[in-house]
């Protein structure tokens, strides 16, 4: 069979610019109605207390498992061996062979995973005392959440696929449909049993029906937003059919990189499983002595506002500038690969020390203007959390940018290495944290640990990267970083001047704080924007022309 029918020239420069916006676009919708979904969760239980820590460690179970059972290797050999085949004479019978035996290993590997549902939720309460009807709920919301791994498998090997053809559309807005799905299964919660603002939902009080709305709703979004992907594949011209086979498909050469990759992935949630135990027993420690202290439920409510600027602005870069790179490096092209990695170095740069910035002066009103449903004590604990994590951002999209890298050009073991290095880092900063601080600052100290595991791995891996590649333009990369952290400084301290004049943001009604952060946020920009043109930035403007040029011919 012949090669099988692509877009012309997928990974050209054109075709990466919109689908950068594209996917930029998606992003953001889909971002804005996370939050609404994340407003309607909270609303619904809270983001303290007993159930709302059972259901946030259920829920997160499954994206966990999936990275440890599957991202690792979809990461590192999927989407190589897609570029590969897609360039091949017999690229249909490949294609096939390599997505129907991603679908059938994530379909056992769940059936596995949700046999093993009463020991996973046990491993997440090893640290402190659980009360037997708070883990028995966690177990009971594990059965109805695992079973997602299946569907972020199917989601992220389609991604792959539509991605590798030039196709970015489907990709970025799919998640638009799981969060409106659980925004009407959280708002009718809310509507049935009332908003946890006034009363937290208590143990002995909750009954089968809120499980099915809460937990079922959520996986239910889930599996439609990986069907989108199904319909948009067979619609962008690709007849994908199941055939079985692992011949001349690459897998022996993939085969290098699986095992240190995945042994990188499971030492990551090891570590994450070790830091979401603190915090369950922050939480439990508070609900004995009724206080209230962050916990996971809190910790994954501010995770989504520190994602939010990676997601929407630095997640589209990646997604579209990677399958380029991979094609670079399979033909041996380090020139290519070099200027590529620099470009999404130096946006990055752009993107995320400014975010920094502004989620560390403006955490307070901000998790009030997303979170409003939220009370006084929850935003009050909130905001050390939310700022301990924020430095972590300018690390993140580099460190995932040049750990694909590592995966296309088929080093595992050196992830494996600096895995190592991050993870044992975290751990060491909790376990110390709870020898030495009172468990009320055990969720701050998890996410400053992840913070500086961040910075431990992108540090040694672009120190790798550049061995191996001979350089990566680095005093370039290094001049605009140095040059966008100084406009962000200026930045930053007129924003801290401004919020002088606040009283007590966790206190504020959600119409004053969209004000201050509007207000705020607004003056930063200016500033930032400002110190950028004076200092010569000119990855400001390659960061905003797609964007400024698709705005102007919608005019």
């Amino acid at each position: 069979m012949t090669a099988e029918p692509t877009p012309q020239d997928p990974l050209s420069d054109e075709r990466l610019r919109r689908g950068s916006v594209l996917m930029a676009t998606g992003t953001l919708v889909s971002r804005g109605t996370g939050l609404l979904r994340t407003l309607l969760l909270v609303a619904a239980i809270g983001t303290v207390g007993p159930v709302a820590d059972a259901f946030d460690i259920a829920n997160t179970l499954p994206t966990m498992l999936f990275a440890l059972v599957s991202a690792g290797a979809i990461q590192s050999v999927l989407m190589p061996q897609i570029m590969a085949a897609i360039q091949a004479e017999n690229a249909q019978e490949r294609l096939d062979k390599l997505l129907t035996l991603a679908v059938i290993t994530l379909a056992v590997l769940t059936a596995l995973l949700v046999a093993a549902v009463p020991l996973l939720i046990r491993l997440f309460s090893l640290v402190g005392d659980w009360p037997p009807e708070q883990l028995a709920l966690a177990i009971t919301f594990g059965y109805w959440c695992v079973p997602q791994v299946f569907f972020y498998g199917l989601f992220t090997v389609l991604g792959d696929m539509l991605s590798a053809r030039g196709q970015f559309g489907a990709f970025g807005w799919a998640p638009v449909a799981n969060n409106i799905i659980s925004i009407a299964g959280f708002g009718a919660f809310v509507w049935l049993w009332g908003s946890a603002r006034t009363e937290l939902p208590g143990l002995e009080g909750w009954t089968t029906t809120q499980t099915v709305v809460l937990a079922g709703t959520a996986t239910l979004g889930i599996v439609v937003q990986a069907l989108i992907l199904v319909v948009a594949l067979r619609r962008g011209g690709f007849p994908w059919r199941l055939r079985l086979g692992v011949r001349g498909i690459g897998l022996r050469t993939a085969s290098r990189v699986v095992g240190w990759t995945l042994g990188a992935v499971a030492l990551e949630q090891v570590g994450v499983t070790y830091l979401r135990n603190v915090m369950a027993a922050a939480g439990v420690e508070a609900t004995a002595g009724g206080s209230v202290a962050a916990g996971p439920a809190t910790y994954s409510s501010v995770l989504l506002i520190y994602l939010l600027p990676h997601s929407v602005l630095m997640v589209p870069i990646i997604t579209a500038l990677f399958p380029r790179l991979s094609a670079a490096a399979a033909r041996g092209d380090l020139a290519g690969v070099r200027a590529d990695l620099s470009t999404g170095l130096r946006l990055a740069a752009v993107v995320t020390v400014f975010a920094t910035t502004v989620v560390v002066v403006l955490a307070g009103p901000l998790l009030k203007a997303v979170l409003p449903t939220a009370s006084v004590e929850m935003i009050e604990v909130a905001i050390p959390v939310l700022q301990a994590m924020a430095p972590g951002l300018v690390a993140l999209g580099a460190t995932i940018l040049v750990k694909r890298m590592y995966f296309a050009l088929g080093d595992g073991r050196s992830v494996f290495v600096i895995q190592v290095l991050a993870t044992s880092i975290s751990v060491l900063v909790v376990l110390v944290a709870t020898w030495v601080l009172d468990f009320r600052w055990w969720t701050v100290a998890a996410a400053a640990a992840g913070s500086l595991a961040a910075w431990v791995s992108v540090l040694a891996r672009v120190r790798g990267m550049r061995r191996k590649l001979g350089g990566i333009d680095g005093h370039r990369v290094l001049r605009v970083y140095v040059r966008t952290g100084l406009a962000s400084l200026v930045a930053g301290a007129a924003g801290l001047a401004l919020m002088r004049l606040v009283d007590a943001p966790a206190a504020l009604t959600w119409v004053q704080a969209v004000a201050v952060t509007a207000g705020i946020g607004l003056v930063m920009v200016g500033v930032y924007l400002a110190g950028l043109r004076l200092m010569r930035v000119r990855e400001l403007e390659s960061a905003l022309g797609p964007l400024l040029r698709r705005l102007r011919r919608t005019r």
